[in-house]
């Protein structure tokens, strides 16, 4: 049994979106085999709720709050010393002052940080440091900048050039860096060629017992046709997502098939987003309690994503409930091989539409659930992910002083 530091940018817990997902099922992982202590921060008061949670598996626990307003304003400050906004955004000196004093008491034998901007906080000791990046975030940043107008788009692309220097950084100094797919570490790798060696691809999984579709959720109202996304509605590639769809496929869909509806299930939904809901067809949920009956009567699934890196969850999860997913190549990106034998991956509005139009004149396919479930039985259980986490923070099977990669 080690003792460890873990560090996640947000609390993790409860798992109800993709990055807390991750971060959450490492920490009961991890502390079912050692001891954890945790820092993190907390931007949703009602997550504050969860703090006992959270002793239950960790030994120390620092929560910090991060009020939007002031993490910008230390982002503005960051402009005129040339540095990645990200890092400014989650510099906390309470939470500096925690990480150093039990650096200082305790005999932490291994770092496990989850998110490139938490790596400053162990900077300056010298402990075996695992840095799980889950996605190669300066490229989310050019891709913003790739959709966006005015004056926000030079903010963006410097954001995507200091990020990456940052990232390339941090992949040097640290004993291992993770990404959440082959695809993302691929790419990462060829950002940063020296670190290559010392680059790991570990995937999400998925709890299939959980994501059951055989479970007994509410019956589909008769003759319904729902499509349904999945996903933190205050998050902007599904804030943009979603909006392509209404405006650019929605349209054709309904054309098509009149009585179909389109279910966006999520939290926090912007203005923006709330406005969708003025369509014909369009439900807005906002926060719900299980997403599990959603897909249960759904008929297809979509991720429109425009703006990704990585694996999708919302993918993984309606696969996992037998639901065919109509995706975009970025969408599909992270992927392992075999998700076409479940899903569409199509980028033009016009064929995305024909696509789900498909998927809701079909019959219910036993062929395509089959598919779909096993797809994710296959492909991503947990247990394995944990196994080689597990590996990477002892360093079995790495050599530990090795910086040259």
């Amino acid at each position: 049994m080690a003792e460890l530091l873990y560090l996640c940018h947000r609390i993790p817990y409860p798992p109800n979106k993709g990055d807390k997902i991750r971060a959450f099922n490492w920490l009961r992982a991890l502390a079912e085999r050692h001891t954890v202590h945790l820092g993190s921060f907390v931007d949703d008061s009602a997550d504050w709720a969860h703090r006992a949670v959270l002793d239950r598996w960790c030994d120390q626990v620092c929560l910090r709050p991060l009020a939007p307003r002031r993490a910008k304003l230390r982002s503005l400050s960051a402009l005129a010393r040339g540095e990645a906004l990200s890092f400014a955004y989650y510099r906390d000196r309470a939470l500096q002052d925690w990480v150093d004093r039990l650096m200082a008491e305790r005999r932490i034998d291994a770092v496990l940080v989850f998110s490139s901007t938490m790596a400053p906080y162990v900077a300056g000791h010298a402990v075996r440091r695992v840095l799980d990046f889950v996605d190669v975030d300066s490229d989310k940043w050019a891709q913003y900048a790739a959709h966006t107008r005015g004056p926000m788009r030079r903010i963006y692309a410097r954001e995507a050039n200091t990020l990456a220097a940052g990232e390339r950084r941090l992949a040097r100094s640290f004993d291992a860096s993770i990404f959440v797919s082959a695809a993302e570490a691929d790419f990462f790798r060829r950002m940063a060629p020296d670190c290559a060696a010392r680059v790991h691809a570990i995937a999400n999984g998925v709890y299939a017992e959980y994501f059951d579709p055989d479970g007994d959720y509410a019956p589909a109202a008769p003759g319904a046709t729902d499509i349904v996304f999945t996903g933190a509605m205050d998050y902007g590639a599904n804030v943009d997502a979603v909006c392509w769809f209404v405006e650019q496929v929605w349209p054709r869909v309904r054309q098509a098939v009149p009585e179909a509806r389109f279910t966006i299930v999520g939290t926090r939904p912007t203005r923006r987003v709330q406005a969708l809901a003025e369509h014909a067809g369009v439900v807005v949920t906002g926060a719900v309690p299980d997403v599990r009956p959603y897909l249960a009567r759904a008929r297809v699934a979509v991720a429109p994503m425009r703006i990704a890196r990585g694996l999708q969850n919302k993918v993984l999860e309606a696969f996992a409930m037998a639901r065919p997913v109509v995706m975009t190549p970025q969408a599909e990106a992270g992927l392992e091989p075999g998700a076409e034998a479940a899903g569409d991956v199509v980028a033009a509005p016009e064929a995305f539409a024909a696509a789900v139009i498909a998927r809701l004149a079909g019959v219910p396919d036993e062929a395509t659930r089959r598919a779909a479930r096993g797809y994710v039985l296959t492909h991503y259980a947990w247990a394995a992910r944990f196994a080689e986490l597990d590996r990477l923070i002892e360093g079995v099977g790495y050599d530990v002083d090795d910086k040259a990669g």
